[in-house]
Order: structure tokens, then C-alpha cells, then sequence
């Protein structure tokens, strides 16, 4: 009796120790997270000021190639100090909570082992029995009261962060961002009368929120089995993607399909803006947007807008001159006051798209519009204002019959098709995706087409022909700016503070290799054979190898990059926010071509056609041509 008493009191004796230490644990853990959200209060770790005053700086003397490589050793550091905050908070959040169930299980053995003495009365032995379950009550309270404050705090310090770093990108970009803007040209529409639509009264839109790169929001999203599908059609494809007739042309952003692939040739390399030299003409643009040129046959597209005026503008590609001019207005749905939009964002961030039917424009206000290609409204509707603290800037694109836009924002993100001809809804897919600014690009593989779009945090495909979800995988964070591209069945993405990452799609798509040295924010990536293209905000570029994902080449030019390369005849076309386009072979090493200067800022990706370059500048479209 007296050994089984002593092995009991050992027993006793270490659930005790080991309540008192888990207990002492999770209080560290819990001081530790405290701290972690104090200081991030009290102390940047972002350094915005910092690197703000050495990007100043450089503007100042833009050949200090040591001041350039100490910008880029502290974004370096800056990126590393954000992902060891994010996990040193997931982990504290865990640790304490395993600590927390740890003393709990310990105290509950601890007080069931303990032995009954047994000259208690029975009314004493009552209260003791009481004054346990009170006990453990409390303890159980205030263990969870504990774990409640951490994860709170833990929250807190994440979404802070996040906050920080939201902060110091609209920083960077405000002071990079030029507002100049033109005034307002009305133009006569060259064309028959615009159908005149009835407007109906609606609810003012809600306040856009300036919530940025929240880490947990919940976003009501309907099932999969809930995918509206008005419009079935088999799976199978047994075309080309992308068509001939498409290939001929530029319909989109980054061109066919948006990949960032032109199939032209004989393509212009050389030019100067000052002198005029191969600048076959020159012509203003009515409103300032940042939006691209796309191109049909002898015409070519743009549009325009501000907070009251939205326009499609139609250019003779081969003289310059204004065709026609097509006003969204009097839209059914379209709200009374305009959202508040960026502006280096503004009102037609997004670029339009043409099937050589009908030309289609999307602006910040979620009005969407299809004319003919003599500039008569085919149809127009409202697809309610975007949920956006930037702007709308995700690109139109269109599948046969079908125009797939992809609408992620802060609530109900989704992606859609509309039928060309009537805009009708053929499905709508929704998104469990937070906002993003980039396009979708229309790839096929085998003889499936898919749409890949990219949104914090997933990479995902799609059906185009029925809006099914095909495979999804968690990778990407962050505001997303950047398209993904494709090459040889792989999907590659990436986006600043988070990584780059080479994708095998299929019903179980798994990361082929994972990058960090160089990432994008706005310009997206090519890919093309082996060979992955990334161009960064700041003015470096890399080239990997595609498969293996090693920087075969890196090369830093004295100005950034917001426009998009296109690859046209083995040569990439990169453009500077200066307005110099700068020319080098897609080739395992680096090889310049050529370097030629617009006399004019620029943030729009070219467009190409019958050996002519189309740039469209800060105020004017420019045809450039032997």
C-alpha cells in the first residue's frame, strides 16, 4: 500500500511539473506575441522611410550603381523580415495553443490522481469536490481567455504588418506615378446614332474601404455545385488557340490570348522620338488612361475616361486617324458617383479587347460596353461598381462567342462569361479569391482551353467553354498585379513579397520549383521555349531557366517598368516609364539589340502589326515603321 501511495505522489508530482511548465510556456509564448504587436506599432518594420530617401536619391543621380544595389540588398531584407514576422506569428499562435492544452490535460490528471483522505466528512468532501470543479472551470476560462487575447493579438500584428507594406507601395508608386492629365476632347461619333438606353434609379454605391492585403477575409462564395452554367457546351476542343485570324492581329493585352506573344515579323528596332526617325505619325489621345493598343485588320483601339466621361476611341492604323468615338453612357445600373481610383490606376486601367465584330471596354465604375467596329453601341450593362481601394484594372478577352472577365475584388469575386453578341450571362464562377489587378490569359493544353487567372492565394484554371474549375493551388499572397504566362505545360506566377513559382498543371497541380530573387508588382513575366522572362517594378530583369528555375542572365536598366513585355520575332520589346524601349534577343544569354527613345513617358505594352509598332505615351498614339 505504501509503494502504490509513493508511485501515486510521483505521478502527482510530474503532471504538476509538467502543468507548471507548459503553463509557464504558453505565458512566455503569449508575452512574446504582446511584444511582437507593440513593436510593431512603435517601429516601421517596412524602413518605407528608408528605402523612400535612397529611391530619392537615385532619381537624383541615376548612374550610382551602388546606391542602386543598396536599394535592392534592403528590399532584400525587407522581403526576408516579412516572411520570418509571418511566421513567427503562425507559430506563436500554435505554440501557445498546444502549450494551453498541454497544462489543461496535466491539471485535469493532477487533481483526478490526487487521494481522498478519509477522515473528511462528508460535507467537507462536498465542498472540496465543489471548489475543484470551480477550479478547473476557472482554469479551463482563463486558459481559453489566454488563447483568445494571443490569437487576437497574433491577428493584429499580421494584418499590421500587411497594412505596412500596403502602405509602403502606394508610397512607392504615388511618387513614381505621373497625374498629368489632358484635358477632355469631345469627339464626333463617325458613325450611325449610339442606341439610347433608359436609365433606372439605383441605390448609391457603398464607400469603397481601404482595406489592403488582409491576411483572413471571408469572402461568400458559392460552391462549385453552384456554378451557373446557362450554356453547356462539351469540354473537347478541336481548334487551334489561339486561331489563326487571331495570330494575324493583336485582339487583346500582351496580344493572342494574352500571353505575351506576338506573331508578327520584320518588326522595327530602331527609333527616335526627337528627331522623328521611323515615326511614320503621331496622334493625341482625347482622355489619358493607362490602357494598351489593341488591333483588327486597319484599326486599331483604345479607351479613355475620367470620373464623368468614359470613351472607346477607333484609330486608322495605317494614318492615325480618328475614326470614330463611342461614349458609355447612359448605361442601365451605372452608379450616379464614380469610385475613388488611384492614379496611377485612373478610370480605363483595364484594356479592351475585339473579336473583329465588336470592340468591348470595361471602366473603374464596372460599366461594360460593346460597339461595332463602325462604333455603334451593340449592348451595354453595369456589372456592379468594383470592390476596389485602386481601381479596376484587370483586362477584357474573348473565347469564340464568349467574353471571360475576370472581376476579383474585396467581396463576391468571380470570373464570367458573356455572350459577344447580346452580353448575356452564359456562366459565372465564383471566387474564394481576395482583389487582384491582373488579366486572364486563355491558354490551350491538349484539347482543353482553359482561362488561368491569378489572386491571392491561388493560382487557378478554368473552363472556358463551361466555367468549371479544373485545378487550384495556394501560392501566391499579396495585392497581385501580374498575369501569369505559360509555355510548354507550365503555368509560372509571381508577385512582390511573395515568390515565384513554376506550376505543372492538371487535377493535382504541383510547384515545379520556387524563386524569391526577383519578383513583379506590376509588369508580368513571358514565357518562351526553356526561357522565363521577369521583369521587376525597379528597373531588373532576369531570365531563368524555365524548367530548373536557375538565373541563367540578370541585367538592371536606370529606369522601372510598369508596361508589360511582348516577345515578337525572338526579340523582347520592353518599355521604360521614361519611354524607352529597350530591345534584347530571348536568348539563354543576354543580347541587346537595340535601344530607341519615345520623347514621351509611357506604362502601356506595345502592340504590333504588319512591321509596325503601335506605343501609346503619356498623351499620344505613335505608329513607328521602316
Amino acid at each position: 500500500m505504501t509503494n502504490k501511495f509513493k508511485l501515486n505522489r510521483t505521478n502527482l508530482s510530474l503532471w504538476k511539473g509538467i502543468a507548471m511548465v507548459a503553463g509557464t510556456f504558453s505565458f512566455i509564448i503569449c508575452m512574446l506575441v504582446l511584444v511582437n504587436y507593440i513593436q510593431i506599432n512603435r517601429i516601421d518594420p517596412v524602413n518605407t522611410e528608408v528605402i523612400n530617401s535612397l529611391v530619392d536619391r537615385l532619381n537624383d543621380n541615376p548612374n550610382d550603381a551602388q546606391l542602386r544595389e543598396q536599394i535592392r540588398e534592403m528590399d532584400l531584407l525587407v522581403r526576408k523580415a516579412y516572411f520570418t514576422n509571418q511566421w513567427q506569428v503562425k507559430a506563436g499562435g500554435y505554440l501557445f495553443l498546444f502549450g494551453i492544452i498541454i497544462t489543461t490535460i496535466a491539471l485535469q490528471l493532477f487533481y483526478a490522481g490526487k487521494q481522498q483522505l478519509p477522515q473528511i466528512s462528508e460535507e467537507k468532501e462536498e465542498n472540496i469536490i465543489l471548489f475543484r470543479e470551480k477550479a478547473r472551470k476557472w482554469i479551463v476560462i482563463g486558459g481559453f481567455g489566454m488563447v483568445g487575447i494571443t490569437l487576437i493579438f497574433a491577428f493584429l500584428t499580421h494584418k499590421e504588418l500587411g497594412n505596412q507594406f500596403t502602405v509602403a507601395a502606394a508610397t512607392a508608386n504615388t511618387k513614381q506615378a505621373e497625374t498629368n492629365q489632358t484635358d477632355v476632347t469631345v469627339v464626333e461619333v463617325v458613325a450611325n446614332e449610339e442606341i439610347v438606353e433608359p436609365v433606372v434609379e439605383e441605390k448609391a454605391a457603398e464607400e469603397v474601404e481601404e482595406e489592403a492585403a488582409k491576411e483572413e477575409i471571408v469572402v461568400p462564395v458559392a460552391k462549385k455545385e453552384e456554378v451557373v452554367v446557362e450554356k453547356a457546351k462539351t469540354n473537347s476542343y478541336k481548334g487551334t488557340y489561339p486561331t489563326k485570324e487571331m495570330m494575324a492581329n493583336f485582339p487583346s493585352f500582351r496580344g493572342p490570348g494574352g500571353n505575351a506573344i506576338a506573331y508578327q515579323k520584320n518588326i522595327p528596332n530602331e527609333w527616335d522620338g526627337a528627331s522623328g526617325k521611323n515615326i511614320l505619325w503621331k496622334q493625341p489621345v482625347p482622355i489619358h488612361a493607362y490602357n494598351s493598343p489593341v488591333i483588327w485588320g486597319n484599326k486599331l483601339f483604345l479607351s479613355g475616361a475620367t470620373a464623368t466621361s468614359r470613351e472607346v476611341y477607333c484609330y486608322d492604323r495605317n494614318n492615325g486617324k480618328l475614326l470614330w468615338t463611342a461614349k458609355a453612357e447612359q448605361i442601365t445600373g451605372s452608379p450616379a458617383n464614380p469610385p475613388e481610383v488611384t492614379p496611377d490606376t485612373g478610370h480605363a486601367a483595364s484594356t479592351v479587347t475585339t473579336d473583329g465584330n465588336s470592340v468591348f471596354a470595361i471602366f473603374s465604375n464596372g460599366d461594360l460596353i460593346a460597339v461595332d467596329m463602325s462604333g455603334k453601341k451593340q449592348w451595354a450593362k453595369n456589372l456592379g461598381v468594383p470592390d476596389n481601394h485602386y481601381g479596376h484594372s484587370s483586362s477584357l478577352i474573348v473565347f469564340e462567342d464568349k467574353l471571360i472577365v475576370q472581376y476579383d475584388q474585396k467581396t463576391n469575386s468571380k470570373v464570367m462569361a458573356l455572350s459577344t453578341s447580346s452580353g448575356e450571362e452564359v456562366w459565372s464562377t465564383a471566387r474564394k479569391v481576395r482583389v487582384s489587378w491582373a488579366s486572364p490569359v486563355i491558354v490551350q493544353n491538349g484539347d482543353q482551353v482553359e482561362v488561368l487567372l491569378a489572386a491571392d492565394p491561388c493560382i487557378a484554371s478554368y473552363d472556358v467553354q463551361t466555367g468549371k474549375e479544373l485545378w487550384k493551388i495556394d501560392c501566391i499572397t499579396g495585392e497581385v498585379g501580374p498575369s501569369v504566362a505559360y509555355a510548354n505545360g507550365i503555368v509560372f506566377a509571381l508577385n512582390e513579397y511573395a515568390s515565384l513559382v513554376a506550376i505543372k498543371p492538371g487535377a493535382k497541380p504541383e510547384i515545379l520549383w520556387e524563386a524569391y530573387d526577383y519578383l513583379s508588382d506590376v509588369p508580368s513575366p513571358i514565357a518562351y521555349n526553356d526561357l522565363l522572362f521577369v521583369i521587376t517594378s525597379y528597373g531588373a530583369v532576369a531570365c531563368y531557366n524555365a524548367k530548373a528555375g536557375e538565373i541563367l542572365w540578370e541585367k538592371e536598366f536606370d529606369a522601372g517598368f510598369y508596361a508589360s513585355p511582348i516577345l515578337v520575332d525572338g526579340k523582347i520589346y520592353l518599355m521604360d516609364r521614361v519611354g524607352v524601349m529597350h530591345i534584347f534577343k530571348a536568348e539563354k544569354e543576354y543580347v541587346e539589340v537595340a535601344t530607341s527613345a519615345l520623347g514621351e513617358k509611357s506604362d502601356a505594352s506595345p502592340a504590333f502589326a504588319d512591321g509596325r509598332v503601335y506605343i501609346r505615351g503619356e498623351k499620344n498614339l505613335y505608329c513607328i515603321g521602316k
